[in-house]
């Protein structure tokens, strides 16, 4: 589990969220990279959390918590789970407090169990991962870049149908801001890891 503080004010420049407190519990696996305004928490296999000065890379499929944290202009902060660079793990993040308005980002199922064999990512005989259909096809259309890059056209794919099926309350593919972006205007946000069904 990490434990996110937002209600601290100032600029830290290092960390490159305006300074907001992140606190990590021992124990969690997991990375978080800074990036402007927010950043992104990466399932892993290492217990650590790591706040690099330049952020760390991830080398997908692998499960996002992205958070842009709000501003002195608007208070909200805007969150997901996100499953466009595949997945690895399972993970959960809840708002402590901030209103009925808040909902819950989160993949608490392992998709790995039911990825389709031409996605499955392999570790030493072992399933550690379901590639997205852009991370494995890398196309336009699959990736919803290029022509692809509006909501007319950005669809889901069979594993962005599969993954929001079993995982509603994460971001499926590049443009379902409709269900997988939370917004929220919390003290305090829960991310766990693994979280029990």
């Amino acid at each position: 589990m990490v434990l996110i503080e937002t209600e601290y004010k100032g600029f830290d420049d290092r960390l490159g969220f305006g300074g907001q407190h992140l606190a990590g519990i021992p124990g969690n696996a997991g990375h978080m990279t800074p990036r402007e305004g927010g950043f992104h928490l990466f399932g892993g296999e290492q217990a650590v959390i790591q706040l690099p000065d330049k952020g760390i890379g991830v080398v997908p499929p692998a499960t996002l918590v992205e958070m842009t944290l709000g501003t002195s202009k608007s208070a909200l902060h805007y969150y997901d789970v996100s499953l466009v660079d595949g997945f690895n793990v399972p993970v959960s993040m809840m708002p402590v407090g901030g209103g009925v308005a808040c909902g819950i980002a989160a993949c608490e199922t392992d998709l790995n169990v039911c990825c389709p064999s031409t996605l499955v990512v392999k570790r030493q005989g072992k399933v550690v991962g379901c590639k997205s259909a852009c991370l494995d096809a890398k196309t336009d259309r699959y990736c919803c870049t290029g022509e692809y890059a509006n909501p007319k056209s950005c669809k889901p794919t069979i594993f962005g149908h599969l993954s929001k099926a079993i995982c509603p309350k994460a971001y499926s593919f590049a443009l379902d801001d409709a269900s997988g972006l939370k917004t929220c205007k919390a003290s305090r946000y829960v991310i766990t890891f693994c979280p029990p069904n």
